[in-house]
């Protein structure tokens, strides 16, 4: 837990590296001490519970993204959708943009995807087979979801690991900032440059993928724009990549942790290992709202254009909720998870993330028997949004025969 405020609580400071290494002591204290938590030094209110956290997500009109969904000074605040595109938008608008790329990103659509995925994975794993030791977060966890990513938006080949480099710089925060570094802003403008001309490209020569698909799509009567294509491009890169890579990261944290979740996971409990990490340490942590009107919360009024932050790490550890919730437990029934979130902003690529990780843990369990993590070596990501691993050097007994 962080160091104590003057008051002496533990302090919830997203953008520091202590909360970032583990939130979830924190959270625990927040939901039984302090389900309305107040950071005055950063401005905002925080919700920890489940069923404050389901609420707040379910309810727009009151807990607008307006002003994005991040607490940094250049992704908050009026102009929030020239960063965050659709996602700063309320309904209905938000639906019309949302509307174009979610049947693409349906679970029955994603779903077809599953042979093409599986090569992906298999490929990424031949290139690792019979190595002694590789990066497990770098090399494998955080490169599947970016090459079907890549491949669906319509990104050469060639670029993908850039691409995903890119985007993992971009996401970093200095301890204590809240804002972006020279590296990171500058990651930022390259893929952007880079994404713009590839829309122009398919502008001119379109393919059979999704960002094709945008250059002809309408919205309100008007064809959208190179600079929105970009924004849905980035959207579904950064968050489709950090927080699925990341979460099959945290899967195999959790398998060289506990012994028994990684025999069990190597030997066909894929599905069930991937659905216990996404509630016990999801990578996606919180976002951000700001309150349309004063409300009564836990006995204290907020007032109107407060900034609130929404814990869905925080909410499924909710005893309330989850029985014995610190337990990672393979048997456990995790149909209220809540890291996609809930309402109209429940995440579009949902099941598609669900089955990158189910994919990427089966293809691996296929080859590795056991695997031990050197944690010495192992880096943390530093980012207020997501909670896992940029490196995580592991040694691997592979099978045989």
């Amino acid at each position: 837990m962080t160091a104590p405020r003057d008051d002496g609580h533990p302090e919830y400071d997203p953008f520091s590296y202590a909360v970032q290494e583990d939130p979830y002591p924190i959270f625990a204290w927040m939901r039984e001490h302090a389900p309305l938590y107040r950071n005055e030094k950063r401005d905002f209110w925080a919700l920890s519970r489940y069923a404050d956290v389901s609420a707040a997500l379910r309810d727009p009109t009151r807990y607008s993204s307006r002003n994005g969904i991040a607490l940094e000074p250049d992704l908050w605040g009026p102009d929030a959708r020239k960063t965050a595109f659709f996602l700063a938008m309320d309904p209905p608008e938000h639906g019309r943009y949302r509307s174009l790329v979610s049947s693409a990103l349906a679970p029955r659509r994603a779903a077809a995807l599953e042979p093409r995925i599986r090569e992906l994975a298999r490929e990424r794993l031949e290139t690792l087979r019979g190595l002694p030791a590789f990066d497990f977060a770098e090399e494998y966890a955080a490169a599947l979801p970016n090459d079907v990513l890549c491949e669906l938006l319509g990104i050469p080949a060639a670029d993908w690991d850039q691409v995903r480099a890119d985007t993992d710089e971009l996401n970093h925060r200095d301890d204590l900032s809240d804002g972006r570094s020279a590296t990171s802003t500058a990651a930022a403008l390259r893929l952007a440059e880079y994404l713009l001309d590839v829309v122009r490209t398919l502008r001119r020569r379109p393919g059979d993928d999704l960002t094709s698909g945008l250059t002809q799509a309408e919205v309100d009567g008007a064809k959208l724009t190179d600079a929105q294509i970009v924004g849905f491009m980035f959207i579904m890169l950064v968050g489709g990549n950090e927080s699925t890579g990341k979460t099959i990261g945290n899967a195999w944290y959790y398998g060289h942790l506990h012994r028994d979740v990684q025999r069990a996971g190597l030997n066909g409990r894929a599905d069930d290992w991937a659905g216990e990490t996404l509630r016990y340490d999801s990578a996606s942590q919180m976002v951000a709202r700001v309150l349309t009107t004063d409300t009564l919360i836990h006995g204290t009024w907020v007032p109107e254009g407060a900034r609130m932050v929404i814990l869905h790490a925080s909410a499924n550890r909710d005893r309330r909720v989850f029985e014995d919730p610190d337990r990672f437990d393979l048997d456990r029934d995790t149909g209220r998870l809540i890291s996609f979130g809930n309402g109209p902003h429940f995440c579009l690529g949902a099941g598609l993330a669900r089955l990158e990780m189910r994919i990427a843990l089966e293809e691996i369990g296929a080859l590795v028997s056991e695997y031990d993590i050197d944690m010495t070596r192992a880096r943390r990501c530093h980012s207020p949004h997501q909670h896992g691993f940029t490196s995580m050097p592991c040694a691997v007994r592979w099978r045989t025969g």
